[in-house]
């Protein structure tokens, strides 16, 4: 895969088979612009078109924030053409929700606002110990919004609430225990080789298409959930890596995943 142009707000890089998309915008505590929008889009869809990409890792640029939500020095973070019914930030959360490929995001320090639902549209998030986490909209006379569409079924609904309305932070540990992310360490790295070692040794197949599976279900009545899965099943059996990787239990043998 082509490394796509290096974007000053955006770095975007290729480590094996893990495409790392790291917002570069320290001095703002890596916060969002039209541009880090943009270009987290552009890199999402070329992940979704090229099966050599296997996860993508979302962080920020140094150690202080992962995203400290809207650009508010702007003074025209929430200033929108009200004649398009979808906006940018919304859009990036609805093609992640199309995403087959692992989202895991990294948060290396203060996760605020809109940061919020940069990880909390991932798949999976590791945190180092010192990460915050947080939803000071109420501070600026606002109240969080598309956030809350990814995050409702991460947090249970007291503790969102006590986030949204006081707008106090929660450190990385009771983040963990309200399961908002996997895995918190003092080496947040450490954590996410651990959990890419787990994720890129199995079936790319198997990965896509449940990932597909997880996400159209979110919505369904059980009963709609249950007819629709009943389905995939058998499509699962179908790939090339079902086949493989029943052969290689047989033959008691690492599996060789062709993706397929």
């Amino acid at each position: 895969m082509a490394e796509a142009p290096v974007l000053q707000e955006l770095r975007e890089e290729m480590r094996g088979p893990v495409m790392w998309l790291t917002i570069g915008r320290q001095e703002r505590r890596n916060a969002i612009s039209a541009g880090v929008l943009a270009a987290l889009s552009g890199a999402l869809a070329r992940a979704e078109t090229d099966r050599a990409v296997r996860a993508v890792v979302i962080t920020g640029a140094g150690t202080r924030a992962f995203c400290a939500g809207a650009d508010l020095q702007t003074g025209s973070a929430f200033k929108f053409d009200y004649a398009e019914p979808y906006q940018g930030f919304a859009n990036l959360f609805r093609q992640a929700r199309q995403s087959t490929v692992p989202l895991i995001a990294r948060v290396n320090g203060a996760c605020m606002a809109g940061g919020m639902g940069i990880m909390g549209m991932c798949d999976m998030a590791v945190a180092s110990s010192q990460a915050l986490f947080g939803l000071p909209e109420v501070k600026v006379g606002l109240f969080p919004a598309q956030v809350l569409s990814v995050l409702g079924n991460l947090l249970p609904r007291r503790v969102l609430a006590e986030m949204c309305i006081t707008g106090e932070p929660i450190t990385a540990a009771q983040a963990l225990e309200h399961g908002l992310v996997n895995r918190v360490s003092d080496d947040v790295d450490e954590s996410v080789d651990w959990l890419l070692g787990r994720v890129l040794d199995k079936s790319p197949a198997a990965i896509r298409r449940g990932l597909y599976t997880m996400k159209k279900i979110d919505a369904m009545a059980f009963e709609e959930s249950m007819a629709f899965t009943e389905s995939q099943i058998g499509l699962f059996a179908l790939t090339e890596d079902a086949a493989e990787g029943q052969l290689a239990f047989r033959e008691k043998r690492k599996p060789q995943w062709s993706g397929r």
